[in-house]
């Protein structure tokens, strides 16, 4: 019996597959944008061979992807001029990423994106030690995780590429062999589409993720106090001091919490409010408000920098949304172009299960068992307003 966690169009997951030999990015359109030297990406890896992969799409936009950890390198997109930007944060060389095991720049989460308290959880009776590597807590996996494997390629066109990880029994602690399908799309709609479709042969939990960082100005364009940000969300969940949820589900109204409607990042992120000195500004989880009942992906969030008139709405099958405004980020390294990410040069908007939900009852459930299938779709949607 097919069970779905997360409800979503099986028509947008039935994809074929192609020779990964034809899909490298010398045998692609060549590059308008890009300013990364492909070469720098090549690679033998244990878990297998490593390359640049090239999206495109009819009307100009550009995403640039590695196989390794499946992270998307750039992603070019326009003005209300008609300038075309960067507009994600990363490193220009495989190199980089394998030195950062801690960073996520562009990256799938996996098995489970944000935090689980005192790294642990119980299933069906059963207590899971996962590893402490964030304070007491675990936080999106482990280290290792989906953001630092080969994934292999299933698939690749100039506007799709699709990717396939087998997690083994007892990786990093979390049961069950979980199997991976993950295709990144780039439409002629200026959408770059997420789909996540997961299988396991045990009783687990499963919360996958995608950690871009976002700067509308352009990456390592200072930070993002300019970004003006509106949440589809009444709710959010509070935390602790090591950012674990509370187990309520708050009110936003009153609070500098409340995004619906639209306020600058830098309007309220340091206000004297207990949840923002806690996280250093916004890095919470909004209670995404219900959909119509469909089976399509709900608006969950708008990011749009007035000055030049990009704009990302967020839709999502996931019933949460983690806001991180970059607030640990101190620009200690170097990055694409040379250039460095201080505080707040980025904003992640990452679609998922609430934080902790495999120690939190009331939160919905994370489990996933043998004969269900999880499926999720992120879609982050590009356009221009004058």
């Amino acid at each position: 019996m097919k069970h779905t966690l997360i409800l979503l169009s099986a028509a947008a997951l039935a994809l074929s597959c192609s020779s990964p030999q034809q899909t490298k990015q010398e045998e692609n359109q060549p590059m308008m944008y890009s300013k990364v030297d492909p070469a720098k990406f090549e690679a033998s890896l244990p878990g297998g061979d490593v390359s640049l992969y090239v999206l495109k799409n009819e009307n100009g936009m550009e995403m640039s992807v590695t196989n390794f950890g499946a992270r998307v390198v750039e992603l070019f997109v326009p003005d209300k001029s008609g300038n075309f930007e960067d507009v994600v944060l990363g490193f220009d060389n495989l190199k980089d990423y394998q030195d950062s095991p801690g960073g996520y720049f562009g990256a799938p989460i996996g098995r489970y994106g944000n935090r689980i308290a005192n790294a642990s959880f119980t299933l069906n009776g059963e207590t899971y030690q996962l590893e402490a590597n964030n304070g007491p807590n675990n936080l999106h996996g482990w280290p290792g995780g989906y953001h630092n494997v080969v994934w292999e390629v299933l698939e690749a066109t100039d506007q799709k590429l699709k990717m396939k990880y087998v997690s083994p029994d007892g990786e990093a602690g979390f049961p069950g062999t979980l199997t991976v399908e993950m295709t990144y799309t780039l439409t002629n709609d200026n959408e770059f589409k997420i789909d996540y479709l997961a299988e396991t042969d045990k009783p687990t939990v499963v919360n996958l993720t995608h950690h871009s960082f976002f700067n509308l100005n352009g990456h390592g364009e200072g930070n993002v106090h300019n970004h003006q940000l509106q949440l589809n969300a009444d709710h959010y969940t509070p935390v602790n001091e090591v950012l674990i949820p509370l187990g309520e589900i708050a009110p936003v109204e009153g609070t500098p919490m409340d995004f619906r409607e639209p306020h600058l990042i830098g309007e309220r992120v340091d206000d004297d409010f207990g949840q923002l000195k806690v996280g250093g500004g916004y890095d919470h989880n909004w209670v995404i408000n219900p959909g119509n009942g469909s089976d399509e992906p709900t608006w969950a969030a708008t990011v749009l920098v007035p000055e030049n008139g990009r704009k990302m709405d967020v839709y999502t099958t996931q019933p949460g949304v983690q806001v991180y405004t970059g607030n640990f980020m101190n620009g200690s390294s170097k990055s694409k172009e040379g250039k460095t990410y201080g505080k707040r040069s980025a904003i992640c908007l990452e679609t998922q299960h609430f934080p902790d939900s495999p120690n939190q009852p009331t939160f919905p459930s994370a489990v996933l068992n043998p004969g269900e299938t999880y499926e999720h779709s992120c879609i982050y949607a590009f356009s221009v307003v004058d």
